[in-house]
Formats: C-alpha cells, structure tokens, sequence
C-alpha cells in the first residue's frame, strides 16, 4: 500500500502557523506522515510558542518527523529528547544520526547538522546543529533507504543537471563530499535536503547503474530541495509524493540522468539479512542485552537497532577505538580477559577486541561486491593489533580471532583475543578448539585458506591462531569448521574455548564482567595509546 507523505522546508520556529497548514492539507489529502527540512525551530525561538506546542496547545495533526538543522535545538526540547520521549504527541526527533523505518515500512536515514571537520570520530551530541566525516560514513552501513534527509547537500549535485540553480544560489550551498558519498552508498528514492535561502530546487531523477548486467533492479533518486516554509519569495516550501514500501522503479523516468556521483565509491547492493535471533548480543559487544529464545519467530534487527552498527544511536560510541572506510574496532563490553590478566607480560588493558565491517550483512559472502575491501581492511586491523600485542609483551603473547559466518546472522564481525604464545608454540591452543569441537559434536575442524570467505555456500566457524616469539618468527594457522544451517550452533563456542585456556571460566558470561563506563573509556584510551604505531587511520 502506498504511503503519502508530506515534506516541508525549514518552519525557523513559525510553529502555529505550520501545523494548522498542515492540519488543513492532512484533513483533505489524509498523508501518512510529514517530514521537516532543515530547522524545525528558530535560534531565537518565541518561548510562548514552544511552550504550547510541549503542552498539547499547538496540536501536530498527525506523525511528524525531524532533524538538527543548522540551529541548535531548544533547550526544553533536548531535555525530552535525552529522556527518550517524543517532543510533543506526534512530533518525533529522528537524531542527527539516525536510522529509522516507520510503521509503515518506510526507511528514513538522517544525517543532521553541517560538516565539522575538526571533530575527529562519531558526534556525541544528537541535538547539536553539527556532524563529523565519520557520523557520515558509518551510516552507509544501512544499506538502503526511502528517503534520504540531511542538512547539507550532496556535492557535484549539479553534475550532467540541465536545470542548475543560480550562480549566487550556488555559491551559498553548503555541499559536502561525505554527502555525496551516503548518497551514492544509500541509493535513496528520495534525497531531501534544506534549501539555505529562499528557492527550491529538484534536479532531475538520476538512476545509479548496478554491477550485475543480469539485475533486473532500477535504483532512481529525486533530490529535491525545499525552501523555508512561509518565505518573502514564495519559493516552493512543501513537497508531497506516494510511495511503496520496498518497490523499486521498473524503467528508467524520461529526462533522467545517470548518476552526479559515479566518479565516487561504487557501494554495494543491498541483501537483507533473514536471522530470526540477534546473536550480537551474546558476543559481548558494546550496547546489547541477553535476549532469551521465543517461541515466535522475531524480525531480525535493521541498522538502526543492531548493536554492530554505528549508525544505531544506541551504541556506546566511547568504546570504539578506531573507524577505517569499510570497518571499525571497537573494545568489547564483558571483555573476557580483565585489565590485569596480561598486566605482568606488558597488558595493561583487557585486549578484547572487536573488528566489525560497517555493511550491516550477516556474511562476507552476502556483502558482494563490498566483501573484498572490507575483509582487506578487517584483515589490516587483525594484523596491526598482533603486532602490537606482541610488541606490548615483548612476543609473549599471541593473538586468537575468531568469526562466526551464518546466513542466518545478523552481522558479521571477528573477535580478537590475547594469549599466551607459549601455549600457542605447544599447539594447545589449536587443541582446545578441536577438542571442544569434538566434545559436542560438531563437524571436525580443519586447516584451510578462505580468504575473504565470498564463496563459501556454507555457514562456518573460523579460527586464526598466531604468535611470533621473534627467534623462530612468525607461527599462524588458520582452522575452519563448516557446518550446516540446521547445526544449532553456540553462539558462545570461541568465547567458551578461550575462557578455557586463559582459566578465565568465571568469565564466561560477558553480562556477569561488565565495567563502568570510566573503566571502558580508560581501557580504550590504554588500547589507543598502544596501537598508535600501528594505527593506518591516524
């Protein structure tokens, strides 16, 4: 069923006056829901007014959505914002950084706020008028998305367009490559961004060519930019359109352009994930909860709730260590070694650690066309952080990384774990994975070379275990267990092992060994310090 949808530009604080507009169009045209452009409230913002919108006397006729703007948001506004609760019946705050799928099926990605490229990493701040290179591009791990909402636009916009806006227009135009980029990653149907003066712009729909000649997939997006509602110029301020959750365009539209962005990074196409159980949260990561089987099959989690997704903003952003193009580490939350269980062989800090691609894909394989950059990457920070781990002890210690690769996942990643080099050299470390195996059962392990793991058609279990006492050199070795889908496979089987051989049982349960938050934050500034040598993002 279609969704009609209503998307006006900035209301700058005329709260009243919108709304009741709104309220009129909504009674003769019954829209499914409205979005608002750029800022919904003014830097000045008339008190009286936003006191009655908070009480119920401005009244929001139907579900309402929106972003930061160039304007921070009020101060009573954040207050509820921060508490969880919707501004007002009906008026709900996306994020600045956000995915979001309504109840009607739709997916809103938002990026808020303007370019600050002198913050390094994620923003913390959701209601803050800014955003960081990093906000932008680890939202590109949603994939896909309906509509597409930011407050600067996508640079090179104008590109193969025969309907630019004015030379003066342009030259007040916040555009940004990182914009672009989502762009290009996301493929929106519909890319909404604010107009920063009084004139609206649509350039003409641009298709994005797809890798497969044998897809039968049209990707086409309408960039359109509203100007402020209620302006002197009486530019266009208000956009409606219908659209089908999950349909896609079955011809290229007439006067369409090939796309503004090719000459950026080609992103990857979309496969839906099919898992009918978060398993992120039994694999210690930042954020999450134990979550208990159900008889009833449970949709599995998007973007916007899974806990390995940076553009969840959930997510426990003072754990991440370091954010490349295509993958990110971050500590694990319960990490399964403490603080001091490597302190006497130069650890100071657990050394857990995840290795997550941003594409939200259950397997490498589902990844396609994205799976080798990302597994090249994955495969660097692997590499960097055994050296470091082996620096730090002076090669007493090792490094074991496993990775769990189910179709039925939800999002793939590797986890990283010191050990001793020692039992490493002795092969007790292969022993106990191989041991454990056989103990329940499961197919044997063996040794083998996957790679990137794109053509593999089986779910797998994958263990590299490597150490370097610097005499003898480099000892790695690589052990797979294939198994098939029906396997009720645990969840916790690398973690159980490894708990094993660093005598580490009472930490088996990541729930039961949480810390603080100023302990994570230290353990990650620790991890920082010492892989700074190695760190190619810096």
């Amino acid at each position: 069923m279609a969704a009609k949808i209503l998307v006006l530009g900035s209301v700058n604080g005329k709260l009243e006056t919108t709304f009741q507009k709104i309220a009129t169009l909504h009674q003769k045209q019954s829209f499914t829901f409205a979005i608002v452009t750029g800022n919904l409230f003014s830097v000045d913002q008339d008190q009286e007014s936003l006191s009655q919108l908070l009480n119920g006397k401005i009244q929001v006729p139907l579900s309402t959505y929106f972003t930061v703007g160039t304007n921070p948001l009020p101060e009573q506004v954040v207050e509820r914002v921060d508490k969880g609760e919707d501004v007002c019946g009906n008026l709900h705050f996306l994020g600045k950084r956000s995915i979001t799928n309504t109840s009607d099926g739709i997916r809103i990605v938002a990026l808020g706020g303007s370019l600050d490229k002198t913050i390094v990493g994620l923003s913390k701040e959701q209601h803050l008028p800014w955003h960081t290179a990093e906000d932008a591009k680890i939202l590109r791990g949603a994939n896909t998305t309906d509509i597409l909402l930011t407050t600067c636009w996508p640079s090179g916009v104008f590109t193969g367009s025969s309907k630019p806006s004015t030379s003066e227009n342009q030259a007040i135009i916040p555009s940004t490559d990182e914009v672009a980029d989502l762009c290009s990653a996301l493929k929106p149907r519909y890319h909404f961004a604010a107009a920063p003066a009084d004139f609206f712009f649509e350039r003409e729909p641009f298709f994005h060519p797809t890798s497969d000649p044998e897809s039968d997939q049209t990707l086409v997006t309408r960039f359109i930019s509203l100007a402020a509602y209620g302006n002197t110029a009486k530019a266009k301020a208000m956009y409606a359109f219908n659209i089908v959750p999950g349909e896609l365009a079955t011809s290229i539209p007439t006067g369409s352009t090939i796309s503004p962005f090719l000459r950026r990074n080609n992103p990857k196409k979309r496969r839906a994930p099919t898992d009918d159980q978060p398993d992120q949260s039994t694999n210690g990561h930042h954020g999450g909860r134990r979550v208990r089987r159900k008889r009833e099959r449970s949709p599995p989690p998007g973007p916007d709730r899974c806990f390995f997704c940076l553009s969840n903003t959930q997510v426990d952003t003072h754990m991440i260590c370091s954010i490349g193009e295509d993958s990110y580490v971050t500590t694990a939350k319960g990490p399964l070694p403490s603080p001091d269980t490597f302190a006497s062989s130069g650890l100071t800090f657990p050394g857990h650690q995840l290795i997550i691609p941003l594409p939200h894909e259950p397997t490498m394989r589902s990844m396609g066309q994205d799976a080798e950059k990302a597994y090249a990457e994955m495969v660097r920070f692997k590499e960097a952080m055994q050296a470091m781990v082996s620096a730090q002890s002076k090669y007493k210690l090792g490094a074991v990384v496993f990775e769990i690769s189910r179709q039925s996942g939800i999002h793939l990643h590797w986890q990283f774990i010191p050990i001793s080099a020692e039992l490493i050299r002795k092969g007790l470390v292969s022993a106990g994975f191989k041991v454990e195996a056989e103990n329940r059962k499961y197919p044997p392990f063996k040794e083998a070379a996957l790679g990137s793991g794109v053509d593999e058609t089986s779910d797998y279990f994958r263990v590299w275990i490597w150490s370097d006492d610097n005499d003898a050199g480099i000892q790695s070795e690589e052990l797979v267990m294939r198994f098939n889908s029906s396997l009720r496979f645990d969840l916790q089987f690398g973690r159980k092992v490894m708990a094993k051989l660093l005598g580490l049982e009472d930490r088996f349960y990541w729930q039961d060994v949480v810390q603080s938050v100023a302990d994570e934050t230290a353990d990650v500034e620790k991890f920082k310090e010492a892989i700074k040598p190695w760190d190619f993002t810096l």
